[in-house]
């Protein structure tokens, strides 16, 4: 097996026995396939590369300017290979185990305030050019800021899930893990508005038409090759709505509006375990960047509003 090979080993094992989103083995694949482009430009494969070799390869990627979170993420996904490559057996050793990566840098996560999402809100009957398309968006957006869920988790949310007027949702995120976020009221009647509308749909009318085809079992269906609306539809409904909000679309995205959910719990005196549950994080720290919002905004308060930060 030459190098390619075994990267493609790797992903099929991660997607299968690790259970890694598609997203995570994309990823992994496009890290994997340059690093190895770049031994391959040395003579190199994955049984004889060495850990000096590794840190080489680095210091060319912080040389061509490559950002310091894309190379801490290369090296990630080298490390996961080498260990795969030794559990394998391809190898003896594993020449990445030691490495120390340059790290991520700390960036806090925009977010929007309450009122800048009471303005989005406000904005949905602006956007869509029928009432169904008004109808669906509304549901969208209470559900996005409702529950937190990342984009993929609401685009492909399985009807089923959404039956009966539940007061939870039960949400399969990265990973497979599965964890309960509640609806609040505006969310259960939008989701009820759009369910009957879609319910409703004739076979003839467009929605219909994606019902009865391959978007049968999602609650947002499409004529897209998955059967469920793309990512690329909520993130041009959310450039819509910030246009039509008087709000700048590059500050907003979907994923800036599940920042806003998190930071606003917080603010409103949340746990932080709960909000981590909610999110599903697997891991506290990554949580916890939410309180360091906080801190930013009680001294932005501060060095604008107190008279003697004017001194």
């Amino acid at each position: 097996m030459n190098t390619l090979s075994r990267i493609a080993a790797f992903l099929d094992a991660q997607a299968a026995e690790a259970g890694a989103a598609r997203n995570t083995i994309l990823a992994y694949g496009r890290d994997l396939n340059e690093f190895a482009g770049w031994m391959e430009a040395r003579e190199l494969a994955l049984e004889t590369v060495t850990r000096d070799d590794i840190t080489a390869y680095l210091a060319d990627c912080d040389a061509r300017g490559l950002a310091r979170a894309t190379r801490a993420r290369r090296l990630s996904s080298i490390r996961q290979l080498t260990r795969f490559a030794l559990e394998e057996g391809w190898r003896e050793d594993d020449p990445a185990i030691r490495l120390t990566g340059p790290g991520k840098t700390q960036r806090l996560p925009k977010v929007l305030s309450q009122p800048e999402v009471i303005r989005l809100l406000d904005a949905v009957p602006e956007t869509g050019r029928t009432e169904t398309d008004r109808i669906r968006n509304r549901c969208l957006i209470e559900l996005l800021y409702a529950t937190g869920m990342r984009v993929s988790e609401l685009v492909s949310l399985p009807v089923a899930a959404t039956r009966g007027d539940p007061q939870l949702l039960l949400i399969r995120g990265k990973g497979g893990r599965e964890r309960m976020v509640p609806l609040s009221e505006p969310a259960r009647q939008a989701l009820q508005d759009w369910l009957a509308t879609r319910d409703n749909a004739t076979r003839d009318s467009p929605l219909g038409r994606l019902v009865a085809g391959k978007g049968v079992r999602f609650l947002f269906p499409s004529s897209s090759a998955a059967g469920h609306m793309p990512r690329k539809g909520m993130n041009d409904l959310i450039r819509d709505l910030s246009l039509a909000a008087g709000i700048d679309p590059a500050r907003v995205t979907p994923h800036v509006i599940r920042h806003a959910f998190a930071t606003h719990l917080l603010e409103g005196g949340a746990d932080l375990r709960a909000i981590q549950t909610l999110l599903g994080h697997a891991d506290l720290s990554t949580t916890e960047i939410y309180t360091h919002v906080l801190d930013q905004r009680m001294r932005d308060l501060v060095l604008n509003h107190h008279p003697l930060a004017r001194v």
